[in-house]
């Protein structure tokens, strides 16, 4: 083998060898933290079951809607160990525009980095907007029925 296949064969391993350890960092399970982001902001434990759920990547939502039936949580889910910082509102134009619809629960600040946190109660039925503070476009539309 010429130096230059060397070279080439020796980046692909390297580069294969990244791949796995990052892949095995993403995947461990991940601390839950819930949040009930009703009145009072407290703490509360959750069920962590059969409530609708929605996904984060590094830089945006999985899924940029949810449908939640009224009176549910929102479980958010970040698959990456990449701070997110939640809050009422939403991106427009490459601007943030930070706003509480009347009847949404109040998100403020919430911060995410590779665990769970939940939302909510939804009380009221409605369309609310979520978005992450840090990344541009990162907006989750809910709508309660």
């Amino acid at each position: 083998m010429s130096k230059k296949q060397l070279r080439f064969l020796m980046l692909v391993l390297t580069t294969l060898a990244l791949g796995s350890i990052l892949l095995a960092a993403c995947s461990r399970p991940g601390v839950v933290a819930t949040i009930n982001t009703g009145s009072g902001n407290t703490p509360t434990p959750g069920s962590g079951s059969g409530e609708p759920t929605v996904h984060m990547a590094a830089s945006n939502f999985v899924q940029s809607t949810v449908s939640v039936p009224k009176g549910s949580k929102l479980m958010l889910v970040d698959d990456v160990s990449v701070l997110h910082i939640l809050a009422n509102g939403t991106w427009q134009n490459g601007g943030a525009k930070p706003m509480k619809e009347p009847g949404a629960p109040t998100v403020n600040s919430v911060q995410v980095n590779g665990n769970s946190v939940e939302i909510g109660p939804f009380t009221t039925a409605g369309t609310f907007q979520i978005y992450c503070s840090i990344h541009i476009g990162m907006n989750l539309t809910i709508t309660v029925q």
